[in-house]
């Protein structure tokens, strides 16, 4: 994921300032887990509100087409999916949300018969007539099918594609034919009755459950999309606990809470690991979810107008940003300014990485063939990540080192990468393979043609670090730089037709499997996940030998060689792995980060002293 504009950040800042007042805040606690306070925010309504950034702006609300972390974070609180992962519970656990109850999951794992709640009801809209809309079992088979609808240009297909019988005919069929066969049945997406579907898969996928809990699998209405056929996104109508009030791209988005939403109670468990979880239990324990009615988010792309509008409690709560960790968690601890606030910080590894992936398809950077693998090489050797880890990160990351990270089923924790700094190693590649440096000091390819390490990132200040970073690195082995400065949904657009040269990017987890990471190689994905495009036929056979196989020694195997067919192609530079220092106010009550669950407003609460 990533970040960006002072402008709007400014902007940002001063919306959020409207709201704010004095703030009523009780003496601290020696760590500000025990203390209560009551959020300065004094709506005019008198409704809860809580207010939270995003670090970059959202592209929009449309879960086949949306690809970034903050767009889905909106959409999960919108639409509901089939399943979804229990609020507390570590490691993350699979619970219902649309279902009834957990799946029957039949014929070793390829039949999925799902029961829906009874009362679950789309927002109000206009489509509806005014009329109460429930949710169906035949949204469920509409919303699966969207993800063939070309027009769209889904970015989510791979989730399902050639797992469920019948669906990948029914898509060949309808391409045959004037448009989509909505109405014609798929025999893998069997309706029973109004709220029991069946889904039968081609052969056993023990991710599935992960799948009908990912935010691109949300349930839509058909009217809706059809009320709006080439702008769902601007018009997201789902039936969780939320609805899209007011969006003002990049700047704002508001949500309230569903009057036709079904409800439900709080009632988890805490964690013998964690003490502050008995705090929370105790806070949260019986209350009626969706406590907050109103969501209020600010796309704040410069981390220093996130850390002032959280210091003058403009934000309810923040991901520390990485240029105030020194100044905020001195020592690795709250400083005495903040913890007299009763701020506490919930600390995480998140389970994500950073990579810098080169075009696939450049006629210079992409390719198998021997000089242009050594080319990749050898930036992947003189690319300091220490530096990057230790100047720009505030020591807040470290070496990603496997394609699958840290708290992922899959993980290789004492895995070492061999590719390392080594810029001596990059100089000599670079001789080796023919890349001679011309009169003004740089390389060109072994045809003798110029060339340039063209960066495409947005146009923040931490972005222009890296510029300073790679500018040096790739100045060291006499390669042409290029900053290229365009928006994050530009960029997004673009990878997804291969048109990127070099572009850094970041894979948070959907699912707590490696499959959800290994298959960003997979080339079969070009246009969604595979944002490098990167091609390899041995690396694709290894995933797809993976694919098919439960977690255990014999697919950590073929995850290790997979490993190895990335290193010896280098279609990426892994990255970091970065800390996470979730600073929260103490009136917000409840507040728990989970690894997976984006959307997690209908589960916490805010005190508002009344």
């Amino acid at each position: 994921m990533a970040q960006r504009l002072i402008g709007v950040g400014a902007a940002t800042v001063a919306a959020v300032s409207l709201l704010a007042g004095c703030g009523d805040t009780a003496k601290s606690g020696t760590d500000g887990a025990t203390v209560s306070a009551v959020s300065p925010v004094k709506s005019p309504d008198g409704k809860k509100v809580v207010r939270f950034p995003f670090v970059i702006g959202e592209s929009g609300f449309d879960p086949v087409t949306a690809h970034d972390l903050y767009s889905s974070e909106v959409i999960d609180g919108i639409f509901d999916t089939i399943l979804t992962y229990d609020y507390m519970a570590r490691p993350a656990k699979l619970v219902p949300k649309l279902a009834a109850e957990m799946p029957l999951v039949e014929d070793s794992g390829k039949r999925w018969t799902i029961k829906l709640v009874k009362g679950a009801y789309f927002s109000p809209h206009e489509v509806f007539n005014g009329k109460k809309r429930e949710v169906t079992a035949r949204d469920v088979e509409y919303s699966f099918k969207r993800h063939y609808d070309d027009s769209l240009k889904p970015v989510w297909r791979f989730l399902t594609d050639g797992k469920i019988v019948g669906l990948n005919a029914w898509y060949d069929k309808s391409k045959k034919s004037d448009g989509l066969l909505w109405d014609e049945p798929v025999p893998g997406l069997e309706v029973l009755d109004s709220h029991t579907l069946r889904i039968s898969l081609t052969k056993p996928d023990y991710n599935f459950g992960y799948v009908l809990a990912h935010v691109a699998m949300s349930i839509v209405a058909r009217e809706v999309v059809e009320k709006y056929p080439n702008d769902v996104q601007s018009h997201p109508v789902g039936s969780s606990a939320y609805y899209l009030k007011e969006w003002v791209r990049g700047q704002r988005i508001i949500l309230e809470k569903n009057p036709n939403w079904r409800g439900g109670t709080w009632n988890f468990k805490a964690n013998a690991d964690d003490p502050y979880d008995e705090v929370i239990v105790k806070q949260m324990q019986g209350k009626p979810l969706a406590q907050i009615d109103r969501v209020e988010i600010y796309p704040i792309e410069e981390e220093q107008s996130r850390w002032l509008a959280f210091k003058n409690k403009q934000l309810d709560f923040i991901n520390m940003p990485q240029s105030f960790i020194k100044q905020a968690l001195p020592g690795g601890k709250l400083s005495p300014e903040l913890a007299a606030e009763g701020i506490r910080v919930q600390k995480a590894v998140d389970p994500e990485y950073t990579y810098t992936y080169f075009q696939w398809n450049d006629p210079v950077w992409g390719g198998l063939e021997l000089p242009k693998v050594a080319l990749r090489r050898a930036i992947a050797y003189a690319i300091n990540r220490d530096e990057e880890i230790e100047i720009i990160r505030k020591g807040n990351a470290k070496r990603a080192e496997f394609i699958i990270p840290e708290g992922i089923v899959g993980h290789q924790a004492n895995y070492k990468s061999s590719v390392s700094y080594n810029p001596a190693l990059a100089n000599a590649l670079l001789d080796k393979f023919g890349y001679k440096k011309g009169a003004d000091g740089y390389r060109n390819t072994p045809d003798g043609k110029p060339f340039t390490f063209k960066y495409t990132s947005t146009p923040i200040a931490i972005e222009r670090e890296f510029d300073e970073l790679y500018k040096k690195n790739m100045d060291a082995i006499g390669i042409r730089y290029e900053a290229e400065k365009e928006k994050f949904a530009d960029s997004i657009k673009r990878e997804k037709r291969c048109q990127i040269m070099i572009r850094a990017a970041a894979w948070i987890a959907d699912y707590p499997d490696g499959d959800n990471f290994t298959q960003l190689l997979y080339s079969k994905n070009i246009g969604e996940s595979n944002n490098g495009c990167y091609k390899s036929p041995a690396y694709d056979k290894l995933y797809e030998q993976s694919a098919v196989l439960p977690d255990g020694p014999e697919r950590d195997k073929l995850y290790l060689e997979m490993q190895k067919q990335f290193e010896a192609d280098t279609p990426w530079v892994l990255g970091v792995t970065r800390y996470r220092n979730q600073m929260v106010y103490p009136w917000v009550l409840g507040y728990k980060r989970h690894p997976v669950l984006l959307a997690n407003w209908m589960y916490y609460d805010i005190n508002m002293g009344k």
